[in-house]
């Protein structure tokens, strides 16, 4: 396959992947903690990686999920105590974790390609360098796989649990009644979030991970009401933005996840301005019609209280009315 094709196909199924869990995230205003996570699983490979000594061992995603959901756990432990704010919490738990990878990295693993640079900007372009061969037969790169194979985890996960998430997303009480388990939904999300950030990392890196979990939901969430429509739209912009990412970075020769990034950032600007519904146009043509139309009934109501009086000339007079209205003038 062309190496241009695999790379596009590459950020399409990271695209994908990453928005199916960030709808909810989105949805649960948990967007920071996207960021947290895709930092601080970092401790999770390090850890990972000094007991199986490895890089390509499975056993680093399940070291980053379990400090994901970690992560987790001590920003709630944080924020349970009504100490400090959930926002607050976030941001002494997630330096914390992430600090901690970046000492043990810089003193212990200095001679190992475990580069905090590339984990946080991910190089896309690299991707298909690294191949999968089975029985010495190059099958593609790599990354096309595992990415493949964590976004059928993430379909199989919100198909199967659409009812329960959605539940817990929008009534948590509720869920406790009917009998479904809020916290156990919560941290499955989380642990979600946790695999798919760390099987991005090696091609895109956390900053585009981060944003393709949260500019395409959040793109969606402006446009419609529907949680169905909201997935698929959320899945559907993610991999235009992917596409119209990497022709940016081509024809100016720049960086692909930076460029990829910039891409969503500009698609939810133009969404959040020219959305029919909840688009900053449509929300100040809305205001300006209900003022003028507040206006009409203030000064329909102001007439028909003073319409039998004898200032009734001086209270709803032309020239006079606005004075009573406390409008201008003009």
């Amino acid at each position: 396959m062309n190496p241009d094709l695999e790379i596009q196909l590459i950020a399409i199924i990271v695209a994908v992947a990453c928005s199916l869990p960030g709808v909810f995230l989105v949805l649960r205003k948990m967007s920071m903690m996207s960021d947290a996570i895709t930092h601080t699983i970092l401790l999770g490979i390090v850890a990972a990686f000094f007991m199986v000594n490895d890089l390509s061992s499975p056993l680093l995603i399940v070291g980053a999920a379990v400090v994901g959901v970690i992560t987790v756990f001590l920003t709630e432990v944080l924020n349970s105590t009504k100490l400090v704010s959930e926002d607050s919490a976030i941001g002494i738990v997630f330096p914390f974790l992430f600090s901690i990878a970046i000492i043990i990295i810089s003193r212990y693993a200095g001679s190992v390609h475990l580069d905090t640079d590339s984990v946080l900007l991910g190089e896309l372009a690299f991707a298909p360098f690294n191949r999968l061969k089975v029985f010495g037969l190059d099958i593609g790169a790599k990354a096309i796989y595992s990415m493949g194979a964590i976004l059928i985890i993430n379909i199989l996960f919100v198909v199967l649990f659409f009812k329960e998430l959605k539940i817990v997303t929008f009534d948590p009480a509720l869920a406790a009644v009917l009998g479904f388990s809020p916290v156990l939904v919560h941290y499955a999300l989380m642990t979600i979030v946790s695999v798919t950030a760390v099987g991005a990392f090696e091609s895109v890196g956390s900053i585009l991970v981060i944003a393709f979990m949260i500019g395409p939901p959040v793109t969606a969430y402006l446009i419609t009401d529907d949680l169905k429509k909201m997935i698929m739209l959320s899945a559907f912009i993610g991999a235009i933005n992917a596409v119209i990412g990497y022709q940016f970075a081509s024809l100016l020769d720049v960086s692909i996840a930076g460029s990829m990034a910039l891409i969503t950032g500009v698609s939810f600007l133009l969404v959040f301005i020219f959305a029919p519904e909840r688009g900053l146009v449509t929300t100040l043509r809305r205001r300006k019609s209900q003022k003028i139309l507040f206006a009409e009934k203030s000064m329909l109501f102001h007439i028909f209280n003073h319409e039998n009086e004898q200032d009734a000339a001086l209270e709803c007079g032309v020239n006079t009315i606005h004075h009573h209205l406390h409008w201008n003038s003009c």
